[in-house]
C-alpha cells in the first residue's frame, strides 16, 4: 500500500498541474477570442473610446490608442500674444495637442505635416494646437513657424515647460489626441506624418464620437 501511494503521489501532482495549466490556457484563449471577435464583449470598450486600435497603422503605427479615454489636467499655457489659455477653452472640440521646441530637429520635420492636417480638417470642431515649450518664449517660436512655412497654425507657448511634466512627456515632439470632453484618446512620442491618410482617418474617427 505504501509503495502505491509513493508512486501515485507525483503522478497526481502532475495531473493536477496539467488541469490547472489547461484551465489557464483556456481562459486566455477565451479572452483573446472575445477581444478579437466578440461584439457583445467589445461593445463597452467601443462605447468608452470610440477608437479602434486598428487605426494605429502605417504612418501612425507608433500611435498608442488607450482602451479608454484618460482624464487630463486643465492644461494652462499662453497664446502668441501672451494671454493665458486653458485646455478647457477647447471643450466640445477635438484637439491634437503637439509639444515642440525650436531646437528640436524632429519637430521641424513634422511641423509642415501638422499644418497640412490643420488645413484639411481644421474647423470649429477640430484644431491642431501646437504648443512651443521653448524657454526663449514667443518670438523665436514665431520665427520657427515662419521658417518652416507654417502659416495656418496659431502660436501657443508654455516656456516654463510645466506642461511637459503635466503630460508626462518623455521627450519632444509629443502629440496627444484629445476628445470633446478634454480626455486623452491616445498619444505618440516622436515625429509622425500628420498629412498621411492614416492621420486623417484617426482624427475623423475622433470627430465621429459624440
Amino acid at each position: 500500500m505504501s509503495t502505491e501511494k509513493k508512486k501515485s503521489g507525483p503522478l497526481a501532482q502532475i495531473a493536477a498541474g496539467l488541469v490547472i495549466l489547461a484551465a489557464i490556457t483556456g481562459y486566455y484563449l477565451y479572452e483573446a477570442a472575445g477581444r478579437k471577435a466578440g461584439p457583445a464583449e467589445t461593445a463597452p470598450v467601443a462605447v468608452q473610446s470610440g477608437l479602434s486600435k486598428d487605426l494605429s497603422k502605417g504612418a501612425l503605427a507608433a500611435f498608442l490608442i488607450h482602451p479608454e479615454p484618460k482624464p487630463l489636467p486643465d492644461l494652462a499655457f499662453q497664446d502668441g500674444a501672451g494671454e493665458p489659455v486653458k485646455l478647457s477653452d477647447w471643450k466640445g472640440r477635438v484637439v491634437l495637442v503637439n509639444l515642440w521646441a525650436t531646437w528640436c530637429a524632429p519637430c521641424r520635420e513634422e511641423m509642415p505635416d501638422l499644418s497640412k492636417l490643420q488645413q484639411e480638417l481644421g474647423s470649429d470642431q477640430f484644431e491642431v494646437v501646437a504648443i512651443s515649450v521653448d524657454r526663449k518664449g514667443a518670438e523665436p517660436s514665431a520665427v520657427f513657424l515662419k521658417d518652416t512655412g507654417v502659416d495656418n497654425l496659431k502660436l501657443y507657448i508654455e516656456p516654463s515647460t510645466k506642461i511637459v511634466n503635466d503630460l508626462k512627456s518623455a521627450g519632444l515632439p509629443a502629440t496627444l489626441l484629445i476628445d470633446r470632453q478634454g480626455r486623452e484618446l491616445g498619444r505618440i512620442l516622436g515625429p509622425a506624418d500628420w498629412a498621411s491618410p492614416e492621420a486623417v482617418a484617426l482624427v475623423k474617427a475622433a470627430l465621429a464620437q459624440n
